[in-house]
């Protein structure tokens, strides 16, 4: 009885040994399994911090409603030539019948009153040549014009002497209204004038001549402030009507935001309306080192596999796609934070989320380890790390 006694201490002793050994390699298994895991949140675990952990947060960021505009127009100013007051040149196209009025020195407030007038308003001032009559310096009378191709214009001041003041100025230097003719019914969604404000330099203020803004009427009375799309390249050819917003555009065929105005804003015009959004054409900042596929899309900037689909705002750089947007919670071209978003195109070209990601749905496992991965999983979620 004492022999059987002796032996039996000594395998309690040896399973001790053994069960402190098997938690040992359960903890060191755990530890290298999950170790990527324990380095992209550490510094969360140990600080609280952002700690620059990769985040999944996509059901936070809002996505915005888009609406399909088409734009008959398209101006732009010529860039090889030196605008001065004496002389202005632009490229003008246009798909309809329309009416072309230069006006010079146009009074800021008057400007944004008349733009939001109801559309039947702006367009008979507009066909009588009262338009902003009283309210600038200089008013040339308006040209109807057919449809044509894209077309070199040259507009000049009726007279010298433009006084605008010291910054900051009250006038805009030029004014350029593209407003449709046509009487039939039109659909209220439709674009019914095209707004064009030319900041023109000079000796008292010496910054480029540009476009300062760009406003869209439509048929409805709804005003829109048109705000480019920065692309990775100018060249956004592939995103046609079936994919992207609007087949016509501003400038060179590329994407741009039409963001609504306020109503109550009078002095900018600018407003902060965050309903439907606009989607159009305008030429976008133009990048190097850009990919493409053999299809002819532009590819993600992040993965550089899928095409690039989504645009962030309110930076509205257009560089990602579905798949790493769920992975960022800032814009990786300026790093500014992703409040919202919206498709330039169909994301048809996504792949199941199993292929995307096959870790997130790991397959059933069988054999005699298939207990140490489930409790593995289970612990891991109780610590509150991602798998």
């Amino acid at each position: 009885m004492t022999a059987i006694l002796v032996s039996v201490a000594e395998l309690s002793n040896i399973f001790s040994v053994l069960a402190v050994l098997i938690c040992f390699c359960g903890v060191f298994l755990f530890i290298m399994r999950n170790m990527m895991v324990l380095r992209v949140h550490g510094d969360d675990l140990m600080f609280g911090g952002g700690g620059g952990g990769v985040i999944t947060h996509s059901p936070r960021i809002p996505q915005m409603e888009m609406m399909k505009v088409h734009i008959p127009f398209t101006f732009k100013l010529h860039e090889s030539f030196r605008s001065t007051y004496a002389e202005v040149e632009c490229e003008v196209s246009s798909q309809v019948e329309y009416s072309l009025q230069a006006i010079w020195g146009v009074c800021i407030r008057e400007l944004h009153l008349a733009l939001w007038k109801p559309w039947s308003t702006l367009r008979d001032a507009s066909l009588n040549g009262t338009l902003l009559q009283g309210h600038a310096q200089y008013l040339t009378p308006p040209q109807t014009r057919q449809p044509h191709d894209e077309e070199t214009l040259r507009l000049s001041l009726p007279a010298p002497g433009l006084e605008l003041g010291i910054p900051p100025r009250l006038c805009y230097p030029l004014v350029i209204f593209l407003i449709r003719r046509d009487n039939r019914d039109l659909h209220p969604d439709e674009t019914v004038a095209l707004v064009n404000v030319v900041h023109i330099r000079d000796s008292v203020c010496t910054l480029p001549t540009s476009i300062l803004a760009q406003y869209l009427k439509q048929a409805n009375g709804q005003l829109s402030c048109l705000k480019q799309l920065y692309l990775a390249t100018g060249n956004s050819s592939n995103y046609d009507e079936s994919d992207a917003m609007s087949s016509a555009g501003l400038g060179s065929p590329a994407l741009a935001l039409a963001e609504p105005c306020n109503n109550n804003d009078t002095t900018n015009g600018t407003g902060g309306g965050r309903g439907t959004l606009v989607a159009s054409g305008q030429s976008g900042e133009q990048e190097n080192g850009s990919l493409w596929n053999t299809a002819g899309e532009q590819l993600c900037v992040v993965c550089q596999y899928f095409p690039l689909s989504r645009a962030l705002l309110p930076c509205r750089h257009t560089c990602i796609c579905a798949s790493c947007f769920d992975k960022l919670e800032r814009c990786p071209m300026c790093r500014s934070p992703i409040k919202s978003y919206f498709c330039i195109r169909s994301e048809e070209y996504m792949p199941p989320e199993k292929e995307i990601n096959p870790c997130k749905q790991r397959q059933p496992s069988h054999g005699p380890t298939h207990w140490l991965h489930d409790w593995n999983d289970r612990l891991t979620d109780f610590l509150g790390f991602a798998r």
